[in-house]
């Protein structure tokens, strides 16, 4: 009979592992909008992805932890990082928004619009060293009224709260 002690373990490791997949899948899917869609990702969706890019291999260690059997709180503390970075990620989200929605202004080296290119009579080449990213207060796209940066806050919260109810479950 398994006791509560590792029925708990256990309930951590997947939990650790969902989140893993989860983050991948979210990230992934930005990048798959970005390479397959072709939507271009502005300065601050790109700062939106670095908590996924964290928190990826962070829970594939609490769950590495978990399974090698290591103490109780270590597995706990790396979900609960994990839930921080999914704050911080929310946050991240949230300040987009406004952003995109003219609550508050951005930071000022996003507000560049992209304008045609213009090669000064050298080649397309020397022209991409002179790329300017989209602008961060225009959405991209938005699906059922959110921009990705809306989602992600949906997305940023949801995890947060089961990397959060990982750490700190009860037995």
């Amino acid at each position: 009979m398994i006791s509560t002690i590792e029925a708990t373990e256990s309930t951590r490791r997947l939990t650790a592992l969902f989140l893993a997949v989860a983050m991948a899948a979210v990230v992934g899917s930005a990048l798959a909008f970005q390479y397959i869609g072709g939507y271009i990702p502005c300065k601050l969706c790109y700062e939106q992805r670095i908590p996924y890019y964290v928190g990826v291999p962070l829970m594939l260690l609490a769950a590495l932890a978990s399974a090698l059997r290591a103490p109780a709180w270590i597995t706990r503390g790396l979900l609960a990082v994990g839930g921080l970075l999914m704050f911080y990620g929310m946050c991240l989200g949230i300040y987009h928004s406004g952003v995109e929605w003219a609550w508050w202004p951005g930071p000022t080296d996003c507000t560049n619009v992209a304008g045609p290119v213009d090669t000064g009579g050298n080649g397309v080449l020397d022209a991409l060293d002179k790329f300017v990213p989209p602008s961060c207060d225009k959405a991209a796209l938005r699906i059922l009224g959110l921009s990705m940066a809306g989602w992600n806050v949906i997305a940023s919260l949801v995890l947060a709260i089961v990397a959060f109810r990982g750490a700190f479950a009860r037995r």
